[in-house]
């Protein structure tokens, strides 16, 4: 039989991968990414900041949500509204907004235009091989919404003989999961299967949570120079989503697991297929990705029942592909990559109104039942994208490298209206509607960076980045509830005409090792944002409307650093501090300009102190700190900030039999994931109170 063996370019990556530290956020300068050019690049020759949280640390901490392991690079900070749900904070506040790209393997995970904050739980991310995330802009690579940061999950390579392991656990408020994967190699062939089915309660009222998720990925070596990487993946959710209620101080206090809007409801399925084709002959590598996604969301979203209650479900399509050549030159170590990719994704939205009915009454009303009423949107809208882009790399010096590229965007949006144009009235609200119509964007998006190698320790980098945001189809197509016909239609109207938001990012980074125990990596950037999407009123008309007047800036510094204190004992951490501006701000609620944005923390910190190895086992004491941030826009309202002691750890009770444990808010904090203000009272959104978990996992 012939054994398997991968192109000789990929045993390069992977063993790269594979060699570098496990606890540490600062970054190695051996060390290979390939999120920052989509294929084994050196960190030393990448002039951006990127963490990379390793295989072996997931395995190590088995997250039961993203947030218990995200923190651990420096100026990531992800929260958690409820089941796997969360919002995500990288060089941007917390924020739903559609500001960043979520990969798999280098596909996005959904298409421009149907982006979803939670999209990590559309991924298997605790049985995953990996995380990098870029921070900080990636249109020029990537395109549309790469603006506060490129997150990429890894599939988990293959094994190269028979392998099965699995696991079992069990913890507070009912959470439960098994794990199994498994695979082996035969011939030219390698495999791997991952099967995730975790199940939760919920901590507060009617927050239950139910997931399945799956992972195949086949590697076929096709003779000595090429191969092929396919992975299909799957997810089904199943969630209460009034985990990110918020509730009043009081509650917050005394009752902090009543939950206001116990009706919401989120479903979910997510489906994707890839097979990444690679060639290398000589000094070129052609590589060819095509891909198929299926996403749908059934979503009764609790943050709107006040004002706007209704049901909907969006389901979206993906047919694409990501063409590259790379070719290298022996003049100045000199690089050149080309490529186009391609996206063509229909989709649709079907909306109802509903009537609710509620206890009690202003921003404490629990709601507690609903009926479905008229129909309100029902539409196709179909996306589509064209990119090419152009990379190039080239060394004038043994120690000077330098990067540039370029990425042209032609997308637009094929709208289908099953309705008129004439708004839809249900009682005294009124949905603005608009005809069928094209709408279409071009934006050019540069990148230029530098990176100095002073010796084999040390290593500097610079950047200059530009970034933009197509609008989502919920911005152009389905505008904000109104008052009146008129009004309905110029919020329609003014939706439609919205324009991509756009970003310029500088930076400028050390990283590298003080000695053979210290690695470190520091960062500081400085990010203007323009053309954002707010909420006005016409001057004339005093209808609300929807224009690209925003203006943001945001700046800040990042260090992430290792210490191997002795041979079982070791320190990370991860540290930011940003400041995030409203520049120009003038909504209808009011003139903001000049404030702090708010759910934007300046100082954020993870430290952990690490114990053991896989003989001995394994305990990690882990500290989180997060400094105050504003509630609202207009800087009347702050909460104080928290910090958090999370232990964990894992004990061999045989070579292939492991106990391992957690702790989640060892001291029983009372902290808020997020803040805000409803009717002039503060509100908060609880975090989760002290919580055990413990399980045994095992391999064969």
């Amino acid at each position: 039989m012939k054994k398997f063996a991968l192109a000789p370019q990929m045993l390069a990556v992977l063993s790269a991968f594979a060699a570098t530290p496990i606890y540490a956020e600062g970054t190695a300068l051996a060390e290979v990414t390939v999120t920052a050019t989509r294929e084994g690049q050196l960190v030393s020759e990448t002039p951006a900041t990127i963490g990379v949280i390793k295989e072996k640390t997931l395995r190590d901490v088995k997250p039961a949500h993203p947030s218990e392991i995200m923190g651990q690079v420096a100026g990531v900070w992800v929260n958690v509204t409820g089941g796997e749900g969360h919002q995500t904070s990288i060089r941007q506040p917390l924020t739903t907004s559609p500001v960043y790209l979520y990969l798999e393997d280098g596909v996005p995970t959904r298409s421009t235009g149907f982006f979803n904050h939670n999209a990590l739980y559309e991924v298997n991310l605790p049985m995953a091989g990996g995380i990098e995330i870029n921070k900080g802009p990636g249109s020029a690579l990537y395109g549309s919404d790469a603006i506060g940061g490129v997150v990429n999950v890894l599939t988990r390579k293959q094994p190269t003989r028979p392998e099965m392991e699995g696991s079992l656990e069990a913890g507070s408020y009912g959470w439960a999961r098994a794990m199994v994967t498994g695979g082996t190699a035969f011939g030219d062939h390698a495999f791997r299967a991952d099967l995730n089915v975790s199940h939760t309660d919920g901590w507060r009222d009617k927050t239950a949570y139910d997931r399945q998720s799956g992972t195949l990925r086949w590697d076929n070596a096709l003779g000595d120079d090429a191969t092929l990487k396919t992975v299909a993946t799957f997810s089904n959710i199943e969630q209460e989503t009034a985990g990110s209620s918020a509730i009043s101080r009081n509650d917050f206090n005394n009752n902090p697991r009543t939950n206001y809007t116990p009706i919401s409801l989120r479903k979910v399925q997510a489906f994707r297929l890839s097979s990444a084709y690679e060639k290398e002959s000589g000094n070129s590598l052609l590589s060819i990705t095509p891909y198929y996604r299926n996403n749908s969301m059934d979503l009764l979203a609790n943050w709107s029942l006040s004002y706007d209650p209704t049901i909907y479900t969006t389901e979206n399509q993906s047919f694409g592909a990501q063409i590259k050549y790379r070719h290298d030159f022996a003049p100045l170590r000199t690089r050149l990559i080309v490529g186009i990719d391609l996206d063509h994704s229909p989709g649709s939205r079907l909306e109802n109104r509903i009537a609710t009915t509620a206890i009690g009454s202003g921003y404490t009303r629990v709601y507690t039942s609903y009926t479905t009423g008229p129909r309100i949107y029902d539409y196709d809208v179909t996306y589509q994208g064209v990119s090419p882009y152009l990379h190039g790399e080239i060394s004038p010096t043994d120690k000077l490298r330098i990067t540039a590229g370029l990425r042209y965007d032609h997308v637009s949006y094929k709208f289908d209206n099953h309705f008129g144009t004439t708004p839809i009235q249900t009682g005294t609200a009124y949905y603005g509607q608009v005809g069928n119509t094209d709408v279409d964007f071009g934006h050019l998006s540069p990148k230029l960076g530098a990176t100095y190698t002073f010796n084999a320790a040390l290593n500097a980098f610079a950047a200059y980045n530009h970034a933009f945001r197509t609008p989502s189809e919920g911005q152009l197509f389905r505008p904000a509830v109104a008052a009146s016909a008129a009004a309905a239609r110029a919020a329609a109207e003014s939706a439609r005409t919205l324009k991509p938001i756009k970003v310029d990012s500088y930076e400028i980074g050390l990283r590298g090792r003080a000695s053979a125990a210290v690695n470190y990596e520091i960062s500081a950037y400085f990010m203007t944002k323009k053309d954002d999407i707010l909420g006005s009123k016409d001057p004339v008309t005093n209808a609300s409307t929807t224009t690209n007047a925003g203006k943001t800036l945001h700046k800040g510094i990042e260090i992430g650093a290792g210490v191997q204190l002795a041979s079982l004992w070791r320190v990370d951490t991860a540290l930011s501090y940003a400041k995030h501006t409203y520049e120009s701000w003038v909504t209808k609620d009011g003139n903001f300009s000049g404030k702090e944005m708010e759910l934007a923390p300046r100082t954020i910190a993870n430290t952990r102190l690490t114990f053991g190895n896989a003989k001995v086992g394994m305990v990690q004491l882990e500290w989180l700190h997060f400094g105050s941030w504003w509630s609202n826009a207009a800087n009347t309202s702050k909460y104080a900030g928290h910090d958090l002691a999370n232990l964990r750890g894992t004990y061999p009770i045989s070579r292939d039999i492991n106990l391992f444990g957690n702790v989640h808010n060892v001291t029983d904090q009372r902290y808020a994931q997020s803040t805000g203000v409803s009717s002039g009272f503060d509100t908060f959104a609880p975090g989760l109170p002290r919580t055990f978990t413990l399980g045994v996992q095992a391999k064969w």
